[in-house]
């Protein structure tokens, strides 16, 4: 492998080919899939509707190969519908070697494989245009039916339940970025956080689909402006009002660890990895009981009621945090 860097512009055709026969085969249903010189994918799609999310991977240069399939496939996977086909964007500053290129694909290829998802298309190119490595993802799936799920579809009356705790992924990128401003939490505590991602993990993908199946109204995956964020932009979508008990709320607790040591407010902190869930009451306390019992930590947040924002029991409202904690920590960085 060349150990000097990489020149501007598109990846040596030699080293993209390379890595993109080293991708697992593709499915029957993809009939142009990714290759040097093809600018665009042809997917056969059976009867269902096609559900399109986008996403680009900036707030930390450590595997955004995998960030952003696992990113981009909760944003398709809260809609109920099975994430299937990536596209990827990807943008690498000057200086960046063969090396790096292919530890981005390893990455991308694991997350592809966990995800049971195809790469059937995207761009990669070395460029002046950024100074750290950005990948822009975009994730296909398929809603058997034509039956989805919208954030939007909250009711008054329906309950809230938190699946997963939170920051995850806020937890692995600030361990990851700001290590260096960490000598004052145990090591063991550090290591916790500095591997969320991998466990528990940041994919909604397995508990969206098993929500929908219980009978969700509403999915959401909070991810910038953290738990926080993520319950108004449901109350915003469903134009309703969320009333939630505050101590009821699941915390990753390496994660606090770390946004206590930096000054972070876990409120606010990046929270892929956790899913926001609206049930009818009547299908509420059997949900979170099945979600318990496939290993998927659950617990009711609260409920949706007329009216607008985020408030706790008392009625007092909950701020929407106008910045996400881990680009505000980096940036002071």
């Amino acid at each position: 492998m060349d150990a000097s860097p990489l020149p501007l512009g598109k990846v040596p055709v030699e080293l993209l080919a390379r890595l993109l026969g080293e991708l697992q085969p593709l499915p029957p249903e993809v009939l142009l899939g990714p290759r040097v010189g093809e600018d665009a994918a042809a997917i056969e799609v059976p009867a269902g509707t096609l559900v399109v999310a986008t996403d680009p991977i900036t707030l930390t240069t450590k595997d955004v190969g995998g960030f952003s399939v696992v990113v981009n496939a909760n944003d398709v996977a809260v809609t109920g519908a099975r994430p299937r086909w990536f596209l990827a964007a990807v943008m690498l500053p000057p200086g960046t070697h063969e090396a790096d290129v292919a530890a981005l694909f390893d990455g991308m290829r694991e997350a592809l494989a966990s995800a049971g998802v195809a790469l059937v298309g995207g761009h990669t190119e070395i460029t002046s245009a950024v100074t750290q490595p950005v990948v822009v993802g975009q994730m296909l799936g398929l809603a058997e039916g034509g039956r989805f799920v919208a954030t939007g579809g909250l009711r008054a009356g329906d309950v809230v339940v938190q699946v997963g705790p939170a920051p995850i992924e806020g937890a692995a990128v600030l361990s990851r970025e700001a290590g260096d401003r960490l000598s004052g939490v145990e090591a063991l505590v550090v290591e916790a956080a500095a591997g969320a991602v991998r466990h528990p993990g940041i994919s909604v993908v397995g508990p969206a689909l098993l929500s929908r199946e219980l009978g969700a109204t509403s999915l959401h995956d909070p991810t910038e402006g953290g738990l926080g964020a993520g319950l108004r932009e449901m109350a915003d979508a469903a134009g309703v009002r969320i009333r939630i008990d505050p101590g009821a709320v699941l915390w990753f607790e390496p994660g606090v660890a770390v946004c206590r040591a930096l000054g972070a407010d876990p409120w606010a902190t990046l929270a892929s990895g956790t899913l926001l869930a609206g049930f009818p009451p009547g299908l509420a306390d059997e949900a979170v009981r099945t979600l318990l019992g496939r290993g998927h930590e659950a617990a009711v947040l609260g409920v949706a009621e007329p009216g607008r924002g985020v408030v706790d029991a008392d009625g007092r409202p909950l701020a929407w945090p106008e910045r996400d904690e881990v680009a505000r920590v980096l940036a002071e960085g």
